[in-house]
Order: C-alpha cells, then sequence, then structure tokens
C-alpha cells in the first residue's frame, strides 16, 4: 500500500498540471490533506515538504504573484518544451539505460532507484541488439552514497562513523570535495574539521548513515584528481623503473603497464615509488621476477622469504577463538516517497508515450516484479485532478498483460536527473567502458551530455558549483576508463562485440581464443561462442559457451591474451609440477590481517570479522578463489596470514618459496 503522502503528492501534481495555473487558496481548499490539516500553518508546513519533493522530482514548479494583488499566489508546472532535457539517441539511451542496471537498487539509496525510472520516463525506446552487446555492469553500490554525493553537490558538511585501516571507529565531521571510483571502489576526499587537515576515506568503512550539517568552510583545491590523490598514498622518494622478467603470457597487468609485448621475456616499468612497485610485482610473484634495481630485488626476496616461514610454522588460533566478534555493520536505506513518485510518473509517462505496454517488459525495465507494478498501476487509478470530480481521475488497465494508461496528460514528461542521479549515472557508464568496446564513443557521447546537463544545471552566479559537480562527474568515470591501455584488449574486445553481433549458429558467432588462467603456467586455446560481456567495476567477464569444457564458462577479458583463426586446435595448458591453485577453497579460509591488509577482507566479501589486539582482524572468507587468494597474500606484504585451512597454508609456503628462491639469485 502507498504511502498517503506519495498519493498527496501525485494529486498536487495532477491539479497543478492539469490547468494553465491554480491560485493557492483554491488549491488547499481542493487537496483534502491540505483542506483536512489541523492548522493553517500546518498546512503550509505540508505544502512547503511536498514543494521541495515535487522540485526534486525534476519537475519545473513555477511560483507566480498576481500582477494585480501580491497577495494572490498562482503555481504551474512549467511545459515540457520549456525546460531542457536530456536529447539522447536511442544508442545513448540504450547505453544509459544500461549503466543505470549497474547498481543495486536495494543498497544503493535513493540516487539508484530513482535514475532507471527517470530514464524511462523519457519515451525511448532500447536498442535490443546494442543492448544484448553491452556490458552488463556492476558499481559497488552503498547506502551512504546519496548523502555523500549530495553533501558534494550541495557544499555541505557531513558526519559519520568511520573504521580506518588503523586505529578504531571515530566520529568524523568531513566537508566533501569529491567523491569517485578508484580501482573499482568509492572514495571521499575532503576536509576533516577534526584534523584540520585533507583526507582520504573508503566508503565502505562508513559505519553510519552520513547525516548532512553546516555548509562547508574551507577552501576547495583546484584541479583535484582523485586518482593522484590515492596514489600519493603509496609515494616515496626511492623512485626508479624497475625491469621486470615475466612467463610468457603471464603477467599481463605488468606488460600492459610497460606496453610490452605477450611473450616478451623482460619488460621496463615506467618510473614509480617502490611501494607501488613493490606490490605490483608481489601480486605477480607467480610469474615475474624484479631484476633492477637490485636493492628492490633483495627486499622482494626478504619479504617472500617472510611469508614462506610464517606459513611453514604451526599458526596460533588462541587469538583467533578470544577475538571478538564484529557486528555486522547495518545502514538501513528506506525508500523514500520521492523515489516511489519518480516511479509511478515514470510509468505513466511511459506508457503514454507509447500507447500501450507488456506489463512484464515494463516490470523488468523498471526492475520491479509484475506484482510491484500491479499495485503502483491501482494507486495511480485512485489520483487525478482534484480541482474538478472524479471523471478527471488517471485511467489505468492492466488486463491480459497490457498496460494502458490514460487521462493522465500531466506525468507525460522526462524528469530531469539531479546533479546526485547524474553521478550515480556517470559511475554505472564507468563501470561499462573497460569492456565497450564498439560502442565507446556512445558511451563517450552519453557521458558528455551527462557533464553538460550537469553544468546547465549550475548556477552561472555561483563559480564553485559547476566546477564542483563537472569534477565530481568525471571522477566517477576517470578511472576505468584508464584501465584500457592495451591494444590487444581493443583487438580481444572488437573480436568479442563482432561475435555477439553475429546471427545465433553462425561461424562468425564463434571465437576461437588463447587463454591464460591464473591457476597454471601456460595457456589453453579454445573455441567459445560469446553470450554476454559482463562487469563488476573492477574486472570485465566474458560469459561463453566453451567447446572444450563443453559447457558455459566465465573468462576473465583482460586473461584473453589474443583471438587465433578459426582453424586453430583446441588444447589445455600443459601440465605442471607446481601446487594445484585451481578452484575455490570450498570451506573456507580464516585470516589473520594487520591494518594494511585489511583491503582482503573487502575484497573477498568476508562473512564474519573478528577484532583482535593491537589492532588485528580476523576474516572469514566464504569459498574464495584459491588462486586470487593466494596472489592476494603475497600483495599483502606479509601483512596477511592464512590460518586455516592447513593445505593452503602449506599451498602459500610452496607459492611463496619459490618466488624468493627466484629473486635470490
Amino acid at each position: 500500500m502507498a504511502s498517503k503522502s506519495v498519493e498527496r503528492l501525485l494529486n498536487v501534481i495532477m491539479t497543478i498540471g492539469s490547468r494553465r495555473r491554480i491560485d493557492r487558496s483554491k488549491l488547499f481548499a481542493v487537496i483534502p490533506a491540505y483542506a483536512e490539516a489541523t492548522s493553517d500553518q500546518a498546512a503550509e508546513r505540508m505544502f512547503e515538504r511536498d514543494k521541495a519533493a515535487i522540485l526534486a522530482l525534476g519537475l519545473p514548479l513555477i511560483t507566480e504573484k498576481d500582477v494585480l494583488d501580491e497577495n494572490i499566489v498562482y503555481y504551474r508546472i512549467d511545459s515540457p518544451a520549456g525546460g531542457a532535457v536530456l536529447d539522447l539517441s536511442t544508442a545513448e539511451y540504450t547505453v544509459l539505460l544500461a549503466a543505470s542496471r549497474a547498481w543495486d537498487d536495494a543498497t544503493a539509496g535513493g540516487a539508484a532507484r530513482r535514475v532507471r525510472a527517470k530514464l524511462l520516463s523519457l519515451g525511448h525506446d532500447a536498442d535490443p541488439d546494442l543492448l544484448r552487446r553491452t556490458p552488463r555492469g556492476a558499481v559497488e553500490s552503498l547506502p551512504v552514497l546519496s548523502p555523500l554525493l549530495e553533501a558534494v553537490v550541495t557544499g555541505r558538511s557531513v558526519r559519520f562513523r568511520y573504521r580506518p585501516a588503523t586505529g578504531e571507529p571515530a566520529d568524523r565531521h568531513v566537508e566533501p570535495w569529491v567523491v569517485g571510483v578508484h580501482h573499482g571502489h568509492w572514495y571521499l576526499h575532503g576536509f576533516d574539521r577534526e584534523r584540520s587537515a585533507p583526507r582520504s576515506f573508503r566508503a565502505s568503512r562508513i559505519e553510519s548513515f552520513p547525516v548532512l550539517g553546516s555548509a562547508a568552510t574551507a577552501e576547495r583545491p583546484a584541479d583535484l584528481d582523485l586518482g593522484e590523490v590515492l596514489t600519493t598514498m603509496l609515494d616515496s622518494d626511492d623512485r626508479a623503473g624497475a625491469r621486470v622478467r615475466l612467463e610468457p603470457y603471464k603477467a599481463l597487468a605488468l606488460r600492459d603497464r610497460a606496453g610490452a609485448g605477450l611473450e616478451e621475456p623482460e619488460v621496463q616499468l615506467p618510473q614509480m615509488p617502490r611501494p607501488a612497485a613493490r606490490r605490483l610485482i608481489l601480486a605477480e610473484a607467480r610469474w615475474a621476477k624484479l631484476l633492477e634495481p637490485a636493492a628492490w630485488r633483495t627486499e622482494i626476496a626478504q619479504v617472500l622469504s617472510d611469508i614462506r616461514d610464517r606459513h611453514a610454522a604451526a599458526p596460533d588460533l588462541a587469538p583467533l577463538e578470544t577475538a571478538e566478534a564484529r557486528p555486522a555493520v547495518r545502514i538501513r536505506s528506506t525508500q523514500q516517497s520521492g523515489d516511489h513518485l519518480s516511479r509511478l510518473i515514470s510509468t505513466a509517462s511511459s506508457v503514454m508515450r507509447r500507447g500501450e505496454v507488456d506489463l512484464e517488459q515494463l516490470a523488468e525495465e523498471l526492475g520491479i516484479t509484475p506484482a510491484e507494478l500491479i499495485k503502483d498501476l491501482e494507486v495511480l487509478f485512485v489520483c487525478g485532478d482534484m480541482g474538478t470530480g472524479w471523471e478527471d481521475f488517471i485511467e489505468t488497465e492492466y488486463e491480459h498483460g497490457i498496460v494502458r494508461v490514460r487521462n493522465a496528460e500531466p506525468l507525460r514528461r522526462a524528469l530531469r536527473l539531479s546533479a546526485v542521479e547524474t553521478t550515480a549515472l556517470l559511475a554505472g557508464l564507468a563501470a561499462l567502458e573497460p569492456a565497450a568496446g564498439e560502442a565507446e564513443e556512445t558511451v563517450a557521447s552519453a557521458r558528455q551530455k551527462l557533464l553538460d546537463a550537469l553544468a546547465a544545471g549550475s548556477d552561472p552566479s555561483d563559480a564553485s558549483v559547476a566546477p564542483t559537480a563537472q569534477e565530481l562527474a568525471e571522477a566517477a568515470a576517470a578511472d576505468e576508463s584508464a584501465a584500457r591501455t592495451a591494444d590487444r584488449a581493443e583487438t580481444v574486445l572488437s573480436a568479442v562485440q563482432g561475435a555477439l553481433r553475429a546471427d545465433e549458429g553462425s561461424e562468425e558467432a564463434h571465437l576461437v581464443i588463447r587463454y591464460s588462467s591464473a591457476d597454471r603456467a601456460g595457456t589453453s586455446v579454445r573455441r567459445i561462442r560469446p553470450l554476454a560481456i559482463e562487469t563488476d567495476g573492477t574486472r570485465s567477464y566474458l560469459r561463453a559457451y566453451c567447446e572444450l569444457a563443453e559447457a558455459e564458462r566465465a573468462f576473465r577479458l583482460d586473461r584473453v591474451v589474443e583471438v587465433l583463426d578459426a582453424d586453430a586446435p583446441m588444447h589445455r595448458p600443459a601440465g605442471s609440477a607446481g601446487p594445484v591453485l585451481s578452484g575455490r577453497v570450498q570451506d573456507g579460509a580464516w585470516l589473520r590481517l594487520e591494518a594494511p591488509a585489511r583491503w582482503i577482507a573487502e575484497s573477498f566479501d568476508a562473512t564474519e570479522l573478528r577484532d583482535g589486539a593491537d589492532g588485528v582482524t580476523y576474516a572469514h572468507l566464504p569459498a574464495p578463489v584459491r588462486a586470487s587468494l593466494v596472489d592476494a597474500v603475497l600483495e599483502a606484504a606479509g601483512a596477511a596470514e592464512v590460518l586455516t585451512p592447513r593445505d593452503l597454508r602449506d599451498t602459500i609456503v610452496t607459492v611463496a618459496r619459490d618466488a624468493a628462491a627466484r629473486h635470490d639469485t
């Protein structure tokens, strides 16, 4: 059952929008909730809240005073032609619709829930072929994002409880400068009032719903770049261009950074700080050997030896047993009336623009169930222009699975996206872009139109608003687009997009690929039929039917090293005498994490956390991918220890021992 406030707001919109204008006194007389208010002051307060909600929807509510009697106030909703809306091509609308689906509506907050509904109010039809080829993305979805984005856009401070990588949770009072995505995760960077200095915060470590506070007062730096800010956290005066030996077709991230070929035995990395280079090389320690600088090689050999020795000994499980279980953070993000109202208006607008729509199709477009859609239609049915009579109520039909809406012309309009909603949509585009392939230009043009809309919505008299909105939006997009650095990736994506476009069953719908698996040496050659591209914001995957496995499989796109001729013979990787790294740790794993390694618990979605002494965290990872977890433990440079199971500890001993031996020679 919809709340009374939703019905009241819809009736107000229909009543104002059904006529050229309506004066305040008549509006208060015909809207039952205003007429039945306990006092004139209560009705005034209710109406002011409703006005704010209507404006937040993106509806151009206009207030005018009578030219002869200024005590008479009129209200009208500007015609759709009276204000600019997004002018999108079919292709641009399609990629934006795909981007809107990158958010998890259940956890991301109101901005995410409203975006898809407002897009549907534009009345476009998506290109089904392009939608099938567009990556299916997933942006890190957190309920804290909406107020953080709101604080940046409005120039206000925000309060929240934060658990840092080191130390205990504490209340923070921050003036946000930028909120954006870096390596697939959301970060906030701004001025910390308690510490009187700029600070960066990972959004997933915020443990309370942020509360908006007073106006920001600290001067915002010009040309602020989130990526540069976070990169400087690993900065050092000890910088060099490392020379690294690599196994053929392995350590592809290092090869891409160096701009090196797939089989080149040695690569030269660009100049970077020692801590950053150490982390990159340790993450690829199974396939890489640092040659120069010699001092860095000695350090890496020592780190790997320490990891080997620590895992060779018996684990100390007593602190794990006595560590205090950390309560799960539960930040509730309840649906607001504006979220539901956006959906109701968008439902009516979309159906009226298209004449009639299949009920199940419309429910899927809105991201709700058919039963929820029917409840929405029942709400529309009892709302309308309250200034005349029952004959002017909205008419809805949904029998036989076809939806029709009539007598709701005031709702037949495109809802404007707010700056916060636009930024949420830009983040969705960023998640899709690494695997956009031939749709890259469409993604870029759609992004530019969103940025133009942000700039157009800014107050020209306020010089701080437009740059803030622009930089906020670009921060959500810049990091993921930078991931597309190698010609190899472009070639693979182009081939995959071509196969997705081809007719099902045709020879063109199949590819032969060379694939470099993370869990074993060498490569395999497979004949596949691509089905879809999916991305989680950090990495992109190709879901395809594999003839070698005779089943559907997911292939990481950055590990598809090349596309081969159609007649290339299939084969699996050659056998290896090394440790078994395939599959998952089925019964899960317990890890001891010092502060620099807490990111492992977040990356592997730990289901249980316990707090030990001296800032140590114990994390239980459910069925982690074995090879990925081993690489993460090495990357943590000794700050992470696997406690259970024993066989996984033994695997780490073997891998760390072999990698240390390579660096000792």
